[in-house]
């Protein structure tokens, strides 16, 4: 039986009355968002006001020094809220906006969902829930590929955690390729407590490292959360404890690793095959 394409979770709010578009010239900083596409927000007022109703943040950027009346008061809201808070020197604002009044703000592209949206997902598909972890993806054009795949395979919803990993930032977002429109991604501050909250729902959680059970031998059944590390690093190894089982992908060349978004593609669709012999999708 086909499965419809969900609706959109909610309406997607732009962030057009506060974009700044960087110019594209060469710079000596490093961001994780892209450098000549990124939703920037300068000046205190603007993100003040995001802030204030609840607009997603990748991160703040503030000027290094004393902190007092509104930027103070800013600070303090992003950090209840969540959002990564980075103090750099003035030259390094200087250098990404002008008449920034010591705060710059990176504004994500597209709003995220809630672990209780993803769930909803696949309660609304009648099917258990097949989400995808990632620790540590810090290059946009991963994670977008990931989404991208994701939505093809049947995946309910990703997520991602605050720190040591990129969001959705509009490089993300693109190479998606349209797939964030129909799949959430939801932002967590703590990965580890996120695994023991699918474990008790009864989902298990598989990470996948170079050590573990061929993936081929294992039998993906009922609610199913894939963990994927970065390559290279791989998955943290507290996250990789608190998961239920290790798998791995068999290496028959000199190169001992795949890329992540690569690895993330074969994995999904070894699960989306088995869900589908098992009757699960159609």
């Amino acid at each position: 039986m086909a499965i419809s394409r969900p609706e959109k979770i909610s309406e997607r709010k732009t962030y057009q009355e506060y974009e700044y578009h960087e110019k594209k010239e060469p710079s000596r900083r490093t961001e994780i968002c892209s450098s000549d596409s990124s939703f920037i927000l300068t000046g205190r007022n603007p993100i003040r006001e995001a802030i204030k109703n609840h607009r997603d943040l990748e991160k703040l950027l503030v000027q290094r020094g004393d902190l007092s009346g509104s930027a103070l008061e800013i600070v303090q809201k992003a950090k209840e809220m969540g959002v990564m808070v980075q103090v750099v020197d003035k030259s390094r604002l200087d250098d990404i906006a002008p008449h920034h009044q010591g705060l710059i703000a990176y504004a994500s592209a597209y709003q995220y969902a809630t672990l209780e949206d993803i769930l909803r997902v696949s309660e609304e598909r009648k099917e258990p829930p097949f989400l995808l972890l990632l620790d540590g993806i810090t290059d946009p054009h991963n994670l977008g590929a990931i989404i991208r795949t994701a939505e093809c395979s049947g995946v309910h919803g990703i997520i991602v955690p605050q720190h040591r990993s990129v969001g959705l930032t509009p490089s993300a977002v693109k190479a998606s390729a349209g797939a964030v429109e129909y799949i959430p991604v939801a932002r967590v501050t703590n990965l580890n407590r996120t695994i023991e909250q699918l474990q008790k729902k009864n989902i298990w959680v598989y990470a996948m490292t170079m050590k573990g059970e061929d993936y081929e031998e294992v039998a993906f059944e009922g609610g199913t959360a894939l963990v994927i590390g970065a390559e290279g690093e791989g998955i943290s190894k507290l996250s990789e404890e608190k998961c239920d089982m290790a798998v791995r992908l068999p290496m028959m060349g000199h190169i001992n690793s795949l890329n992540a978004s690569v690895a993330a593609g074969i994995i999904m669709y070894k699960v989306m095959s088995y869900r589908q012999k098992s009757g699960i999708r159609g």
